[in-house]
Formats: C-alpha cells, structure tokens, sequence
C-alpha cells in the first residue's frame, strides 16, 4: 500500500514497543482460546458451540480479507509491484478462514505448515512499512499475520485435526504451486511477491540463507525439513492413539475432543497440562 505520491510515512520498529506487545497478545489469545475449549467441550453440544463460534470467527475474517484486497486495489493505495494479492501470507488470509468455515482437509494443512512456518517469519522478523493509513496497516498487518499463528493452533491442539504425511506432501506442493504464481506475477509486474526476487528489507531468515537465487533453494530445503519435524509428533501421536483418518484423502487424523470417546487425552488438554507443568 503507498500513499497518493507513493512515498513511505512511516515504519513500525522490529521488537519495539508495539511488536513485544503484539507477539504478547497472540501467545495470550492462544492460551486463553486453547482454555477455553478444553472447558467448554463438556457435551456433544457444547463442541457443536464450539465449531459453529469458529464458522462465525472465519466469516468475519473472510470479509475482512476481503476488504483488505480492495483496499490495495484502490487509487490511493494501488501499486503494482505490491498490491496484488500473491505473496503467502496474502493467500494464508483466505485459506485460514475457509478452513475455520468448512473444515476442508486442504486448507486445515496449508493453514497449518504455512501459518507457524512461512507466516512465522513475519510475525518474529516484521517489515511493517506505513503508506497511506499507519493505524489501519498495522492493524491489518497484525491481524493477517497472528490469525495466521492463531487458526492452526485453534484448528490442530484445539479441535485435534492432526496432520498426516500425506498432509505434509499436499501442503509442500501448493507451496510450489503458489511460488510458481507469484513469481508469474513478479515477471508481469516487477514486483518481489513472496520475496523470489530479494530478502525483505528488514531483517529475516532469508538473511542467512545466502544471495539471490541460492536462498530459495536452502529455504525449500529447510521448510520440508522443519515440516517434517512438526508432523512426526503427531502421526506418532496418532498411531499410538489409533485416530482415524477425517475426512478422504487421509490428510488430517481427527482426534476426539472431551466431549467424544476416547476423552482421557484431549489434544487440547495434552497441551494445556504440558504448558502449566
């Protein structure tokens, strides 16, 4: 997004003030959300209330992204090279909310290995630049990118959707897949989606991953070996479980909530005891 004459007003400082508190606030939200349900999830009903509050959550983040795409499109805000909707964490804000809307095994996985992975790299190491409205950037910045952090966790510890290796493949190739998009993009616009042309400006991972085009491949490697360590836990979870596959194409195993059978390890509760000690 650029001002009317395209020229930067502003930039948020990494791990300032504003940045410590908003890594605070998405770990609190998890907590609490992850507290939430293990409490709620009592009854048959109770996780019914429990998804359909979810539905209701990935509407209101749908619209927005929405919104948000429109705005960028807008004679005030538009450019070229930054505007169009194709860097990942731009796809990753409709994929989360229709995962969170329809549960569809696809957008549970991609949502997953691209929200506490590729996503992660922008909420840990942010380049927010300011162009037209601070206020509304940061706040939609923040709002894309910890929902991000925030789906998955609601998604695979809350409702025990766990990823499979066939998961992990499907998400690996939309990964491609999408690459290949922005970088059609990037020869059409000259723009730097999803960053196949240059690191960001502000520091990032990519930083120690070597020069242009070496970094693409070192960070292709290192993704398919980070997601394979943040799938083993879970399919050596489930076999010991005996979860069944959710849904065709075995992408997810479901792991019941409390409410359901097999209730004496509820993922979210797992997780709840683990963080309090």
């Amino acid at each position: 997004m650029h001002s009317a004459d395209g020229s930067l007003i502003g930039h948020m400082t990494p791990y300032g003030p504003e940045h410590v508190t908003v890594l605070v606030l998405i770990a609190l939200v998890a907590l609490i959300a992850l507290r939430r349900i293990r409490r709620s999830a009592r009854t048959p009903q109770a996780v019914d209330r429990i998804e359909n509050r979810l539905r209701v959550l990935g509407w209101v983040l749908l619209a927005n992204s929405i919104l948000w795409t429109l705005w960028g499109v807008m004679p005030w805000a538009w450019n070229i090279e930054e505007s169009l909707p194709l860097h990942f964490s731009d796809a990753l804000r409709f994929i989360g909310p229709l995962a969170l809307i329809t549960r569809a095994r696809w957008a549970v996985v991609v949502s997953y290995f691209w929200g506490l992975t590729l996503n992660m790299q922008s909420v840990l190491t942010p380049d927010v630049n300011y162009f037209v409205w601070p206020p509304l950037e940061f706040c939609e910045y923040w709002l894309a990118h910890g929902t991000g952090v925030l789906i998955p966790v609601l998604l695979v510890w809350g409702l025990g959707l766990h990823p499979t290796w066939r998961g992990f493949a499907l998400a690996y190739a939309a990964t491609v897949g999408w690459a290949l998009i922005a970088q059609l993009g990037n020869l059409l616009t000259g723009g730097n989606y999803a960053y196949l042309h240059h690191a960001p400006a502000g520091p990032s991972l990519l930083d120690v991953m070597g020069p242009w085009p070496v970094y693409i491949l070192v960070e292709a490697l290192v993704s398919a070996g980070v997601w394979a360590l943040i799938t083993l836990p879970w399919v050596l979870v489930d076999r010991r479980s005996g979860a069944l596959p959710a849904g065709p194409g075995g992408l997810v195993r479901r792991r019941p909530l409390r409410s359901e059978p097999d209730t004496a390890h509820s993922p979210v509760r797992d997780t709840l005891d683990t963080v309090q000690g």
